[in-house]
């Protein structure tokens, strides 16, 4: 089950250190050298920590393996020190990932529900997580299944995954999946899916993923790092978003 966790952290490069991190309010974020990877969490700290060292200077791949911990504000900060390797606009470009290098983009260009109501018409759709404005662009036009770590009326619990997402054409799966460790599960319940979409602005933008059965990675690209920092700290209440890009990398 650890598989695509370990082909995650083996990828990112021995010499790189983390250069600033913070983890709190409501997500993580990491820079290394020009590299800024964020995550965002449930505060779930049931299990200690792995690390109780100062992480500032640490090799970046060693804090990466904090994805693995059960304690998920911890996981977060494992997911941001790989987002700040694979997510880092010159890597990221390297492996294929195409954006602007405009400041501004408009994100519905890259948003895949909007992209993606003409395929899934008629189709049955599981998608994890709420989205803005899902249920209008989807609901009409599909047979749309919500479900939830925490369901909202209407919504599915999560264990109807194991019964819901294999007879799913298209498959939906936020990105806290990567934290929360139920990524693989999902990921094999949809091996019959047309398609298989990690979504959010924490989605790892590694081509590696498209080789357990992940067929597009709907991420975000940080642009303005200084930016990126207020909005994790809390110190500015505007949406992620407007600190990048929204991207679409596709297997090919």
């Amino acid at each position: 089950m650890w598989e695509i966790y370990d082909a995650l952290i083996d990828g990112i490069p021995e010499n790189l250190i983390v250069d600033e991190l913070f983890s709190g309010y409501a997500a993580s974020y990491v820079r290394s050298g020009n590299g800024v990877g964020i995550a965002h969490f449930s505060d779930s700290q049931t299990r200690l920590p792995m690390f109780t060292k100062n992480l500032l200077g640490a090799s970046l791949r060693e804090v990466a393996s904090a994805v693995k911990s059960w304690n998920f504000v911890e996981a977060s900060v494992g997911l941001a020190a790989i987002n700040a390797y694979y997510n880092n606009p010159e890597i990221a470009r390297a492996n294929g990932v195409v954006f602007s290098d405009a400041r501004k983009v408009e994100d519905r260009i890259h948003d895949p529900f909007i992209m993606s109501q003409k395929a899934i018409k008629g189709k049955r759709v599981a998608v994890f997580g709420h989205f803005p404005y899902l249920e209008n662009l989807f609901e009409p036009v599909c047979d749309l299944s919500i479900i939830s770590g925490e369901p909202q009326e209407g919504d599915y619990p999560f264990p109807a995954c194991e019964y819901i997402v294999p007879e799913c054409d298209y498959v939906f799966i936020t990105c806290f999946s990567i934290v929360d460790k139920t990524l693989p599960r999902i990921v094999e319940l949809a091996k019959r899916a047309r398609r298989v979409t990690v979504v959010g602005p924490a989605t790892t933008l590694a081509p590696v993923l498209f080789e357990y059965g992940i067929s597009e990675l709907s991420g975000f690209i940080i642009k303005d790092n200084a930016l990126a920092y207020r909005i994790t700290t809390g110190a500015e209440k505007v949406k992620i978003y407007s600190a990048g890009q929204k991207v679409s990398f596709e297997k090919r």
